[in-house]
């Protein structure tokens, strides 16, 4: 272990004693799990990562992004500020951040603060860090795979950084939930006529399995995976129906051309997506996100769509709770039904 620890940056040292209880309890997990060196230097790599002081998070963006609703006026300058322009954020000081805002310096400590960090020069090497590894995938595609997997990773670590990947984005899309909000998109759809879910690609199998479930507690879906049926089906929407779209990015043309129009029809329109700033967070009565860290060179849609069903699922369960006997009723005939098949 002594020699795997040796490879780390001198940067970390701090980290590591602000956190030592953490992670001995966590080498002693690893310990039973008897995982290789290798293996165990990648989950200390990643509780470094996402420790709960947040200070070398890869997501910090998000975390801000996910924070600037709930925000008081001079906060969300700043924040709307390192979101647009987190390069220039680097060279300025937090006077010269303050002066350039028009906000108190005070202001600037407080909201590093907030987002999870200790003060103003944390969050900016917070920043460098994101900023570095962006700009070596960028100059680098070539040796990652997916995200943090490599060529030349084995079975095992491709496992284990999957398995945090994935863990990573159902606990932050769960910590991230408003569910007083989250109780009125319930309500929304449990009293809808009908609803439909679009989505495309990998989004549209979360869109797909969302369907399957809703129509098994009762629920009338409309779920296609062409755009043009996508675009019919909308047209048709009223205001006692709504609309899901499901987008990670929040960007694609065609799923802003749906929920554009279930909008103009009058129907609840629900975004499932990565941020409160994106054009179809703009568009939607609703928004939940959908935590993942995936960057531009990634193979699949894994931690996303991840981060997406966690997220459909608690929609499932809560609108089962709702319906209760009824709902209960329903998913034990079809299954009475399907078994039959079988004989």
């Amino acid at each position: 272990m002594i020699t795997a620890f040796s490879i780390l940056n001198c940067q970390y040292e701090r980290i590591f004693s602000d956190n030592l209880d953490c992670l001995n309890k966590l080498l002693i997990e690893f310990k039973g799990l008897k995982l290789s060196n290798e293996v165990i230097l990648i989950g200390i790599i990643y509780f470094l990562l996402y420790s709960t002081n947040k200070e070398l998070r890869m997501t910090l963006l998000d975390t801000i992004t996910c924070l600037l609703p709930r925000l008081a006026e001079n906060q969300r300058r700043i924040a709307q500020f390192i979101l647009e322009k987190p390069e220039r954020v680097l060279s300025l000081s937090s006077q010269q951040l303050a002066e350039t805002l028009n906000v108190s310096q005070s202001a600037v400590v407080k909201f590093s603060q907030k987002v999870g960090v200790k003060g103003y020069p944390a969050l900016k090497l917070a920043l460098s860090e994101i900023i570095g590894r962006q700009q070596f995938d960028e100059a680098n595609p070539h040796t990652a795979l997916h995200n943090r997997i490599t060529q030349n990773d084995n079975l095992m670590v491709v496992a284990q950084k999957l398995a945090l990947e994935k863990n990573y984005s159902i606990t932050e899309t769960t910590r991230h939930i408003d569910f007083k909000l989250f109780e009125k998109i319930v309500d929304a759809i449990d009293k809808s006529q009908r609803v439909q879910i679009v989505g495309i690609g990998g989004s549209g199998l979360t869109a797909k399995d969302l369907s399957y479930k809703l129509q098994k507690i009762g629920i009338t879906t409309l779920v296609e995976s062409d755009h043009h049926v996508q675009i019919a089906a909308a047209l048709t929407l009223t205001p006692q129906d709504t609309q899901i779209v499901i987008s990670f990015t929040g960007k694609r043309k065609d799923m802003l051309t749906a929920a554009s129009i279930a909008r103009k029809q009058g129907a609840n329109v629900i975004a499932i997506t990565r941020s409160r700033l994106s054009p179809l967070a703009q568009l939607a009565d609703y928004v939940l996100e959908s935590i993942a860290e995936e960057n531009e060179w990634r193979s699949s849609s894994i931690s996303s769509r991840t981060a997406q069903n966690t997220l459909t699922d608690l929609l499932f369960m809560a609108l089962l709770q709702k319906r209760e006997a009824r709902a209960k009723m329903l998913v034990m005939n079809a299954r009475v039904m399907i078994n039959r098949l079988d004989e």
